[in-house]
């Protein structure tokens, strides 16, 4: 068994991260984010002489007063607590150290914010303004391409909830098959199954149609492109989400892939999905992650009692 306290910072980060990705299969965006909040807790603790082995619980309080004092929200700060709590109980587990300092340290008190969400209509302006032009033979083919392309990722994302990483890198073979579910790889490389509507389908049809027609080297990606992934990347998806935003009259700054996924939960709640459902078709291993749509729920129950009570009042 080591010796509590006595090996070095940086060895100590590797052992945690590799139980990460052995035990958790974290994802590489995982990794290098706790990584990073590790490494700057271990920077803090060099300006003092000491290193993550022996850090103390008033170590780790001086260190959250710190990144309040640096600016960080309380959304982040809970963040890297909760990065210090996982990697202090693993090397408590593992026989690093004789006890866990951060067992006792309270973060800041946040209300989780309730999600924006994009209304009915507003998806709709969206999906009309993706198409525009997309059917129309005097436009160039790579014009046309670039429409159904971009219609074929909004029908999808609002048909599935796909979180945007899980929909730039869907295989090709997700539109080739005729099939009514989607097996989506999500984090933590856990398979979930997510049904997929007819205009999902219709969409990813006509994007494949002219994307052969324009001959395209083959690629096992749905949405390839040149850069080191091979696929679209986020980036570019939400810069075109962007543009189409203006087209369609709405606020580029309030639309983005990542609203489209609550546009997602948010409708089904509203016409009675039940929450463990939305639960599972949204990739969440915790309930609670999903609970920040209960303001839709509560919604939903409202407008059942006032419209079935026979007491309620006009």
């Amino acid at each position: 068994m080591p010796q509590p306290g006595k090996e070095s910072s940086e060895r100590l980060i590797e052992l945690f991260l590799d139980m990460l990705v052995a035990e958790r299969g974290a994802a590489l965006n995982t990794i290098t984010a706790y990584r990073r909040d590790l490494a700057d807790f271990a920077a803090h603790l060099a300006a003092t002489r000491r290193a993550l082995g022996n850090a103390a619980g008033d170590d780790l309080r001086r260190y959250i007063e710190s990144l309040t004092s640096r600016g960080f929200s309380a959304a982040s700060v809970a963040r890297r607590l909760s990065a210090l709590r996982q990697f202090y109980r693993f090397l408590y587990a593992e026989g690093h150290r004789r006890d866990d300092p951060a067992a006792a340290i309270e973060g800041p008190k946040r209300n989780r914010p309730v999600p924006s969400v994009l209304s009915i209509g507003n998806v709709e302006r969206l999906l009309a303004a993706a198409r525009t032009g997309m059917d129309d033979p005097e436009r160039p083919l790579s014009e046309r391409l670039r429409r159904a392309r971009l219609t074929c990722l909004l029908e999808v994302l609002y048909a599935t909830g796909l979180r945007v990483s899980e929909l730039m890198s869907l295989p090709i073979s997700a539109a080739r098959q005729d099939a009514r579910m989607l097996m989506v790889r999500g984090k933590g490389d856990k398979e979930r199954l997510v049904p997929l509507n007819r205009a999902a389908k219709t969409a990813m049809a006509e994007y494949l149609r002219l994307r052969d027609g324009a001959g395209l080297a083959q690629s096992r990606w749905l949405f390839p492109s040149f850069g080191d992934s091979g696929h679209l990347t986020r980036q570019h998806f939400a810069r075109e989400l962007k543009t189409v935003a203006i087209e369609a009259g709405l606020r580029p700054h309030q639309v983005s892939p990542h609203l489209l996924r609550h546009a997602f939960a948010s409708h089904l709640l509203q016409n009675g999905a039940d929450l463990r459902a939305v639960q599972m078709l949204l990739g969440h291993a915790d309930i609670s992650t999903t609970q920040i749509y209960t303001h839709v729920l509560e919604e939903r129950l409202k407008s059942l009692v006032r419209d079935l009570h026979p007491l309620a009042e006009d």
